[in-house]
């Protein structure tokens, strides 16, 4: 979780750079060289000491990969060089689950970003991601004794190779997309998640994720499975340094909801901005299951994620709602996807976008009411806000009908702060810079509001970083 105990009134870029934008300098287990080949996934594979199912997959995969080629709309992302990265970085022998037993410089950075203590008090389990593995681990008993599975998934691949083999790659396969091909052929670390027939996890699960090393890529791969009837909320937090090159991050999260399952989903992406943020995320939903995508994307040079959710099963729900924020420099394409593939299923999908400086957001969503899903029910919503002349946005909703039973309804509204608006807050005593926060913070609120408290407060202190230095 991102730390929230700093007073959200201390806003400058120095405070910025001290939380979220330092390197550690530390020596790494192993690293392999920069490129991506078929040498290079090997390597990956042996240093995992992975059964042959898993090269295999991951061999085709860099096929598909390299028979893929770029995106040609949303972000441009022709300055990605794919073989002047460091695909896979080793930064300790071993993975811990004592606090103390990390590497002193590893321990010092998740200290300074408030891991511990988040852990110590309200997750049931914590796992921390430090470039390509997962270096600590802490299950609580409570979480084991109720038959709850949360390690990582380099670990499942070799404790449940029968839940791996069934669900790795069925809700987001190789072929997807190019982004997608590469997670799978050079995967490191992410979560898996197993939750028992019936049980249901009452406080979240907790994962977060750093970057450190200057041109060492991050594509951890989360696999969550919820059983008949389980509930479950998942938490994930993402930084990295501030460096001259850029950096890819290209993750997927795989979501299995059974029948009857509730699984939410929240994340705030805080990457530094010169990190290209490329992640593929989709559940599938089955009868009576309900999947919640929540997410706010502050940082990154640019970025292209879809939530998507599946609705598979008669009486399956889907939500997907999202924040964000562009600023100097960045570009967000961004949205949500939602199938209905079954009767009476029902999904909102609500997007609240904020554009300063010469930032550019854009919104892109799909519906689709598939030919015998009777009585669907679909509302989507994108709202963006320009808060300077120079600050750019656009909106592409899809919606397919194929079943005339579907009630579907959508909205879209773009709105810039106004100089009354301004004026009236300035005459009061408040700063520009304050004033303009004041806007965007009441814009964002709404949706703030479906994080969980800790998410929000930092997300409002994020937002205010971001914006000291996009007016005036």
């Amino acid at each position: 979780m991102l730390d929230a105990g700093n007073d959200i009134m201390e806003i400058n870029e120095g405070n910025y750079k001290e939380k979220f934008g330092w390197q550690d300098r530390i020596e790494y287990a192993f690293k392999t060289r920069k490129g991506i080949d078929e040498e290079i996934v090997k390597e990956i594979s042996r240093a995992k000491n992975e059964p042959e199912w898993m090269l295999e997959k991951r061999l085709i995969a860099l096929k598909i990969f390299n028979s893929k080629p770029n995106p040609k709309w949303g972000v441009d992302l022709s300055n990605i060089d794919y073989n002047s990265i460091i695909y896979y970085a080793k930064p300790t022998e071993k993975k811990s689950s004592k606090w103390e037993d990390l590497p002193e410089e590893i321990r010092d950075t998740f200290d300074k970003l408030g891991i511990p203590e988040a852990e110590r008090s309200f997750f049931l389990g914590t796992e921390a991601q430090y470039d390509s593995e997962v270096v600590y681990s802490h299950v609580k008993e409570m979480l084991e004794k109720q038959g709850a599975v949360f390690i990582s998934t380099d670990e499942a691949v070799k404790k449940y190779p029968d839940i791996v083999k069934e669900y790795f790659g069925s809700v987001v396969p190789p072929t997807d997309n190019k982004f997608a091909a590469l997670n799978t052929a050079v995967w490191s670390g992410g979560s898996f998640v197993y939750v028992p027939k019936g049980v249901k996890l009452s406080v979240p699960l907790q994962a977060y994720f750093r970057i450190n090393a200057e041109g060492i890529g991050q594509f951890e791969r989360t696999l969550i499975v919820a059983d008949e009837g389980s509930e479950v909320t998942y938490e994930e937090g993402c930084t990295a340094p501030i460096y001259s090159s850029a950096s890819l991050h290209a993750g997927v999260v795989e979501i299995v909801a059974l029948k009857g399952a509730h699984v939410r989903y929240i994340t705030v992406q805080n990457w530094s901005k010169n990190i290209y943020n490329m992640v593929t995320q989709r559940a599938h939903a089955y009868e009576n299951a309900y999947v919640e995508w929540i997410g706010a994307d502050i940082g990154s040079k640019a970025n292209m994620i879809y939530p998507c959710v599946m609705l598979k099963g008669r009486n399956a729900k889907g939500k997907i709602i999202s924040v964000s924020l562009a600023g100097k420099d960045q570009v967000k394409d961004t949205g949500g996807k939602i199938y209905h593939l079954a009767p009476n299923t029902s999904s909102q999908i609500v997007s609240k976008s904020v554009s300063s400086s010469n930032g550019a957001t854009t919104y892109r969503g799909l519906l689709h009411i598939a030919e015998g899903a009777k009585n669907a029910i679909a509302t989507m919503r994108c709202d963006s806000l320009l808060v300077s002349n120079e600050s750019k946005t656009s909106t592409y909703p899809y919606i397919k009908i194929s079943d005339e039973s579907a009630s579907v309804t959508h909205e879209a509204t773009t709105g810039k702060i106004g100089d009354d608006q301004l004026f009236y807050l300035m005459s009061r005593g408040m700063s520009e810079e304050d004033a303009t926060a004041m806007i965007v913070l009441g814009f964002i609120d709404p949706l703030a509001k479906e994080l969980p408290f800790e998410y929000s407060i930092e997300l409002k202190r994020l937002v205010e970083i971001d914006l000291s230095h996009a007016v005036g």
